[in-house]
């Protein structure tokens, strides 16, 4: 993981006029007022500035003008970024408040913040990163392949769902929105506005059946995690493969297996989804096939061995195309996928769980999207 930093300097000679009056008379003509007007400030380097008052020549009243870095806050824009950068490493609001207390001591500066300022300029800079790459996004910026995934953490003892969506190829984060719940109509209201913002044309997400539903409703290509999927399959081909070695299912009628057939063709399940060979929709449907006439369970029965083949080789055949996009597309510039839905995962993994962790959980809802918006 690497940080790009950049901290603002105070510069004591530099103001910065404003374009019209703050009181909101649209005048456009001040006059210097007064000069000296010291202000003492939290600042690493700079202890005390001296302001500017100027007065409008519209409606009369006077403003202070500030060097470049300082504003009517008492800390200055560089202190209230390092307090977000200490944030943003995982000190806590208390942690990054002792953090700075420690810091005025070593270097006998005036940079002491309470824990209430230091979650203000968190706040504040998040929301103001929300409205900047708004903005970004709404300049026609172009992105072909979005990574979205859904994910659970705990405010106050109540789990929530939180939705991120990062530029699959970059991984940069795009949005971070707090979701009703993981039902397939509020993904789409959630994915459909960003979809066309950027004018995505794939999504890469993990195997969940709302995130299918919601790409096909949206005209997007899909490509599904092969590491979810790959996984999860060789689970259940090991849970098959140990209940057909020792207690098989009755074989039903209309299914031409058996039991030592049904381990060979698992180990074909593993190969296929392992390997992905270019004839891997032929040789799932052909399992299929194989296995179609098993009939489902009964209300209080469990699944036999052989429905359970039935399912997981017509699960594999259906979503082949998804499962393999990432060896047919290329962009316009050469990229490609690599299959995965890492991006997203990284993006909640780096940003939000692990901030999860280090709190023991978050206290306001709105909290797990400025850990995501500031990056």
């Amino acid at each position: 993981m690497r940080l790009k930093v950049r901290i603002p300097n105070v510069e004591p000679g530099l103001y910065e006029m404003p374009a019209e009056c703050p009181y909101g008379c649209y005048g456009k003509a001040f006059k210097e007022h007064q000069e000296g007007c010291p202000k003492g400030l939290r600042d690493p380097q700079h202890e005390q500035v001296e302001a500017k008052r100027y007065r409008c020549l519209r409606c009369g009243r006077t403003f202070r003008v500030y060097p470049k870095g300082v504003s009517r806050a008492q800390q200055s824009d560089a202190l209230k970024a390092f307090s977000v950068l200490l944030y943003l490493l995982g000190l806590s609001y208390g942690a990054v408040s002792d953090a700075l207390q420690a810091l005025q001591a070593l270097l006998n500066k005036p940079l002491s913040l309470g824990k209430s300022t230091v979650y203000r300029n968190v706040q504040t800079l998040g929301q103001r990163v929300r409205r900047l790459r708004r903005a970004w996004l709404r300049k026609g910026q172009r992105i072909r392949v979005i990574g979205a995934d859904v994910t659970k953490v705990k405010c106050k003892g109540e789990e929530i769902a939180v939705g991120v969506v990062v530029d699959d190829l970059t991984g940069i984060e795009l949005t971070v929105d707090l979701l009703e719940d993981e039902t397939a109509e509020s993904q789409l209201a959630w994915l459909q506005e960003i979809a066309q913002l950027v004018g995505a044309e794939v999504l890469v997400s993990d195997d969940a059946d709302a995130l299918k539903t919601v790409a096909d409703k949206l005209g997007l290509a899909h490509q599904v995690c092969r590491a979810h999927v790959t996984r999860n399959v060789l689970d259940l081909v090991a849970g098959l493969s140990t209940q057909a070695l020792g207690a098989p299912d009755p074989l039903p009628q209309g299914v031409g297996s058996s039991p030592e057939q049904l381990l060979s063709d698992l180990e074909e399940v593993q190969w296929i989804i392992e390997g992905h060979p270019h004839d891997g929709q032929e040789r799932l449907e052909g399992l299929y096939q194989r296995y179609c006439a098993a009939p489902a369970p009964r209300e209080g029965e469990k699944a036999t061995l052989w429905y359970r083949m039935r399912l997981l080789t017509l699960h594999l055949w259906d979503n082949w195309s998804r499962l393999t996009l990432y060896q047919r597309w290329q962009g316009s510039e050469g990229e490609r996928l690599d299959g995965t839905n890492n991006a997203s995962e990284r993006a909640i993994g780096w940003w939000l769980k692990e901030r999860y962790r280090l709190m023991r959980g978050y206290k306001r809802p709105e909290s797990n999207e400025m850990s995501l918006r500031i990056i």
